[in-house]
């Protein structure tokens, strides 16, 4: 390189390095002034919560079920704290003494709820009028004439919606009907509000007897399509001393506020379809 080439090339170079730490800074005050523009607005517009909504959040379980009718655990939370909703609310393993302590309150007594499946036309028990091959979800069943595949219309069509619902693995199809585990239910109700047949409700889960049919056909058509079906023969309401048990529209009821769980509905049942639940 000659001397000519260096005398240019010396000053070009702190040239550029004078033009490369004035474009830093102005970054860096760019940058600096937008912080604190934040700053300013994220205090300026800020949203105060509840410090309560977090405390009671921390006493849900986070499953996010929806059973307590909000959209999860963080709006159960905080339509406790609003008032909206009681410190009962959820059913899934909620802490509701804390959360009453919490809110300065009493929780009251509560009832254990499990989920039970009204029927019992298991695939040995009930007739078929054809087979599907179709998408394993009974609501796409429901949408197909004929209500699915079992020739009664009031069953459980077995194609596991419910356990798809179940955040807590407490449900699950054996022999073609749903059967729920009461020791992991935790009484949340999302598979109550799937069933397409509306045959899963919600019971005290120390009542040991339940009705496991929902059909509302006469004695004669049941036995023509199921086994095990309830033919409101009403031998069973005889039975209960306690007036528990009415038989309307041909299916027997069981008031559990009512019932002592003696079992004897059970006992004389002849299509043996009152079940004692196991805990």
């Amino acid at each position: 390189m000659n001397t000519l080439t260096v005398i240019f090339t010396l000053p070009c170079m702190a040239m550029s390095v004078a033009a490369i730490g004035v474009a830093g800074g102005i970054v860096g005050g760019v940058g600096l002034l937008i912080g604190l523009l934040l700053g300013f607005a994220a205090k300026k517009f800020a949203v105060e919560t509840d410090e309560r909504i977090t405390a009671v959040r921390e006493c849900l379980p986070g499953s996010n079920c929806g059973g307590c009718g909000f959209a999860g655990c963080d709006a159960c939370a905080e339509a406790i704290v609003k008032g909206d909703a009681p410190v009962t609310a959820c059913s899934a393993g909620g802490d509701a003494s804390a959360i009453a302590a919490i809110m300065g309150t009493e929780a009251g007594e509560q009832v254990r709820m499990t989920a039970f499946v009204k029927c019992s036309g298991t695939c040995d028990k009930v007739r078929f009028k054809y087979r599907y091959k179709g998408i394993p979800d009974c609501r796409k069943l429901a949408l197909i004439p004929g209500h699915g595949e079992k020739e009664c219309v009031y069953g459980c069509m077995g194609y596991g919606s419910c356990v798809e619902a179940c955040s807590f693995d407490a449900i699950h199809i054996v022999n073609g009907v749903a059967k729920v585990d009461a020791g992991n239910c935790k009484g949340c109700g999302a598979c109550v509000k799937v069933c397409p047949n509306h045959l899963i409700e919600l019971k005290p889960y120390e009542n040991k007897y339940a009705v496991g049919c929902s059909s509302l056909d006469k004695g004669k058509d049941v036995k023509a399509k199921c086994d095990t079906g309830c033919i409101g023969c009403g031998i069973c309401a005889k039975q209960c001393e306690a007036g528990a048990i009415t038989v309307e529209n041909n299916i027997a009821h069981i008031d559990y506020e009512k019932c002592t769980g003696c079992g004897k509905c059970a006992e004389k049942c002849p299509q043996k379809v009152i079940h004692q639940i196991d805990f």
